[in-house]
C-alpha cells in the first residue's frame, strides 16, 4: 500500500513540473519518433561541381565529409540535369522547383526579355532596397521565378512556422534557393566591406546576429596567402601547376602556389579575391553555422530549412580550369568544411534528426586548349567571325538586320514586328536562318522554336533543349556549340551546353530518413524537390516535372 501511495505522489509531483513547465513556456525534449519529420534540411548546391569530383579525389577525403554522406546515405551516381543551359541561376531555380526552365522561367543568369526589349538578370528587382550596404548590390528578389520551391511548400505546409534560410556568395545562389517565403537570403557583398547582405524583400534590417558576424573579424581571417591543404606532390589527381591554362591573378607572374592574397589584395579587388579562392567555401560555412545558431534553425519539431551553396568552386573552376590544382585543393578544404558543418550539425540538432542532399547547379568542360593538345576535338569559338558573316546574309536576304533583336544564351531572338511587315511566315524565317547557321563552323545542331512548339521530344539533345525552352521566354532559334567547344577565354573552364560534361553531377542525400546505398539508373535534378517533398509529407512545388527516388527514401 505505501509504494501505491509513494508512486502516487511521484505521478502527482511530475504532473506539477509539467504543468509549470508548460506555464513558463519551456518544453520538454521529445522522444525521439523515427517516423516524424526531420528537425532540419540541409539543402546543399556546389556550384560548378562534375560528378568525377567525388570519384577522383577519393582517396584525400575525410571520412567526416563526402565519405559520410556516401557511406551513411544514398548516392546517385547516375544523376543529370535535363535541360540547357546548364548555368547557376536555372540550376538552382531547377534544383528547389523540382521543374526546368520551360516551367519555372529562369532560362539563363541574364536573359533578353521580349517584352522590355533589354537584358534581365535572374534576379535583380528595382522594386526593393539594399539591406547592409548603400550600394546596389542587395536590390534582389525571387519575382522572376514563376513557381514554387520546395521551401515555399515548407512554408505553406507548416502554416508559415517553419524557418527557411538560404546562404551564398551569390546572391541568385540564396535568393533562388530561398524561395518566395523564406525568411532571408544573404549573400557576400565583397569589396571593400566584406560583408553579408540582404534585400527590403525579406527585411527592413540586419538581424543582430548578421551584424554581429559582420563586426567581427570572421571574414578578415582568410586574408592570408592561399597554400595547399595538403603537400603539393601528393595532388596526384590534377595536372602540373604551372600551365598555361590557368588564369593569374593581377600582380602575379606564375599560375603556381602559393597564392599570396595580402599582397595581391588591392589589386584584386579586395574582398572580392577571397572568393575565387577555396577560402571562400570556408567563409559561406561559416555564416551558415551562425545562421543556425543565430536561427535557432532545427530546435523543435517544426522542420525547418538551411539552404547552401558553395559558389567559390564556380569561382575557381573558371579562372584555373577543372584540372588544377586549385580545384582540387577547393574540394579537399570544402571536404572539411563539410566535416566541420555535419558535426556541428550532431551537436547542435541531433545526429539522426536532420536530412542533408547535396548536389551541383552545373558542371564544367576542361580547358579546351588543353583537350585540343592532348588531341582531343576541342577549341574556341570565333564569335566575331559568324557575327559579321550572318549580317551579311541577314542584309543579302531580308534587306535589313533588323530582323534579329538578339542573340544570347546560344539563341536567336527575332523581331516578329519586322517580320510582319516583310510579309513573311514566322516558321519559314526561323527554318530559313537555322539552315544558314548550321553551316557555320561553330554550330553542331540547331532547332527553331517552332519545332520547339510542335513537336514533343523525349529523348536526346532535343529533349534537353525543349526542357529549357519557354514559350514567353526564349528564342526563334537555338544553337547548340560543338562537344568540347565553348566561347570563354583560353584559360579556366566555363560550362551551359547540354553535353554531359555540364549535365553530369553528384546526388548525395542523407540523414533522417535516408536509406543506406546507391543507384546507377538516371536520376535528374528536378527529381530533388519531390523526393523531399514526400520525404516531409508536403505538397509537391506547383510545377514539378520531376519523380521522387523512391529506392533512396525508407518506407
Amino acid at each position: 500500500m505505501k509504494r501505491i501511495l509513494s508512486f502516487m505522489a511521484l505521478f502527482l509531483v511530475a504532473g506539477m513540473c509539467v504543468g509549470i513547465a508548460q506555464r513558463n513556456g519551456k518544453k520538454r525534449k521529445p522522444v525521439s519518433d523515427s517516423t516524424a519529420s526531420p528537425k532540419l534540411i540541409v539543402g546543399i548546391v556546389v556550384d560548378q561541381m562534375r560528378y568525377d569530383y567525388l570519384t577522383r579525389f577519393w582517396n584525400h577525403y575525410s571520412e567526416g565529409g563526402f565519405k559520410r554522406m556516401v557511406s551513411q546515405g544514398f548516392n546517385c551516381k547516375n544523376h543529370h540535369f535535363n535541360y540547357a543551359p546548364t548555368s547557376t541561376g536555372p540550376g538552382h531555380a531547377s534544383v528547389y522547383t523540382g521543374a526546368t526552365p520551360s516551367m519555372h522561367g529562369i532560362i539563363g543568369n541574364n536573359w533578353y526579355d521580349k517584352v522590355q526589349g533589354e537584358s534581365v538578370y535572374c534576379a535583380s528587382d528595382d522594386a526593393f532596397e539594399s539591406v547592409g550596404t548603400s550600394g546596389d548590390a542587395g536590390k534582389m528578389s525571387p519575382h522572376r521565378m514563376l513557381t514554387t520551391t520546395m521551401t515555399d511548400q515548407l512554408r505553406l505546409h507548416t502554416q508559415m512556422r517553419g524557418k527557411v534560410i538560404a546562404v551564398a556568395l551569390k546572391d541568385r545562389g540564396a535568393v533562388l534557393p530561398g524561395g518566395h517565403t523564406a525568411n532571408a537570403a544573404y549573400w557576400f557583398e565583397g569589396g571593400s566591406t566584406g560583408n553579408w547582405i540582404t534585400s527590403s524583400y525579406y527585411m527592413d534590417a540586419l538581424p543582430q546576429w548578421v551584424s554581429d558576424f559582420n563586426s567581427s573579424d570572421a571574414v578578415e581571417a582568410y586574408k592570408k596567402p592561399w597554400t595547399t591543404l595538403k603537400p603539393i606532390n601528393t595532388y596526384l589527381e590534377s595536372g602540373p601547376d604551372a600551365n598555361s591554362y590557368e588564369g593569374k591573378f593581377q600582380g602575379e607572374t606564375s599560375t603556381v602556389f602559393p597564392h599570396d592574397l595580402p599582397k595581391l589584395w588591392d589589386e584584386n579587388g579586395k574582398f572580392n579575391l577571397l572568393r575565387i579562392t577555396a577560402y571562400g567555401n570556408s567563409m559561406t560555412t561559416d555564416f551558415a553555422l551562425a545562421a543556425l545558431e543565430g536561427e535557432d534553425l532545427g530546435k523543435d519539431d517544426i522542420t525547418d530549412f538551411l539552404a547552401i551553396s558553395y559558389s567559390s568552386t564556380d569561382y575557381v573552376g573558371h579562372f584555373f580550369g577543372v584540372n588544377s590544382k586549385e580545384v582540387q585543393d577547393t574540394y579537399l578544404r570544402l571536404d572539411n568544411d563539410l566535416e566541420r558543418l555535419f558535426n556541428t550539425l550532431d551537436k547542435d540538432v541531433g545526429e539522426g534528426e536532420y536530412t542533408v542532399f547535396l548536389t551541383a547547379d552545373h558542371g564544367a568542360i576542361n580547358v579546351p586548349a588543353y583537350l585540343f593538345d592532348q588531341k582531343i576535338p576541342a577549341g574556341y569559338l570565333n564569335n566575331n567571325a559568324q557575327k559579321q558573316r550572318f549580317e551579311a546574309f541577314l542584309k543579302y536576304r531580308y534587306g535589313t538586320t533588323n530582323i534579329v533583336k538578339d542573340i544570347s544564351n546560344n539563341q536567336v531572338f527575332l523581331d516578329h514586328k519586322v517580320i510582319g511587315n516583310l510579309d513573311m511566315d514566322l516558321d519559314d524565317v526561323q527554318e530559313e536562318i537555322a539552315m544558314e547557321l548550321l553551316g557555320y563552323d561553330n554550330v553542331y545542331k540547331v532547332y527553331t522554336a517552332h519545332q520547339m512548339w510542335r513537336t514533343n521530344y523525349t529523348s536526346g539533345l532535343p529533349n534537353i533543349l525543349q526542357n529549357g525552352w519557354n514559350q514567353k521566354r526564349s528564342g526563334d532559334i537555338l544553337l547548340v556549340p560543338p562537344p568540347g567547344f565553348a566561347s570563354y577565354s583560353r584559360t579556366g573552364s566555363t560550362h551551359g551546353s547540354p553535353m554531359v560534361y555540364d549535365t553530369h553531377v553528384p546526388l548525395l542525400l542523407f540523414g533522417k530518413g535516408i536509406k543506406k546505398g546507391n543507384t546507377a539508373e538516371r536520376t535528374e535534378i528536378p527529381d530533388i524537390a519531390p523526393t523531399i517533398s514526400v520525404l516531409l509529407g508536403m505538397a509537391f512545388p506547383n510545377g514539378v516535372t520531376g519523380e521522387p527516388i523512391s529506392e533512396a527514401l525508407k518506407n
